[in-house]
């Protein structure tokens, strides 16, 4: 019987298998959802949303309905620009006595709107 062995780089998969897996059991976990940055067609002013809204999000200038809940994603309204907000800042607290506070930039690199570029 031939030695056969189903060769798969476990620490380096392709970009596309990571996306198709759950967001819990990537190779580094990453959640799905983001924060975009949605300008009104309106009165172009510009808002933060979340990706995954739960309400109906109205512009703050002019009230147009700039996004529509869905079971999962929000849908935005036709006519609006949106932008994806990649990079947040975010303070970690270390345990060290010398370094009491650490301004991190927290990346996922399995999903490639959060990756640097």
């Amino acid at each position: 019987m031939p030695n056969r062995f189903l060769a798969k780089d476990l620490l380096h998969p392709s970009s596309e298998e990571e996306k198709r897996r759950h967001k819990k059991k990537r190779l580094v976990q990453c959640p799905n959802s983001y924060f975009m940055d949605v300008k009104c067609p309106g009165c172009y002013k510009i808002t933060t949303v979340f990706s995954h809204a739960q309400t109906v999000v109205l512009c703050v200038g002019c009230s147009t309905v700039l996004c529509q809940p869905t079971g999962g994603k929000a849908r935005l309204t036709e006519g609006t620009l949106h932008h994806h907000i990649q990079h947040v800042l975010k303070k970690a607290y270390l345990p060290n006595p010398y370094i009491k506070t650490l301004t991190l930039l927290f990346r996922c690199p399995s999903v490639p709107s959060c990756s640097s570029d």
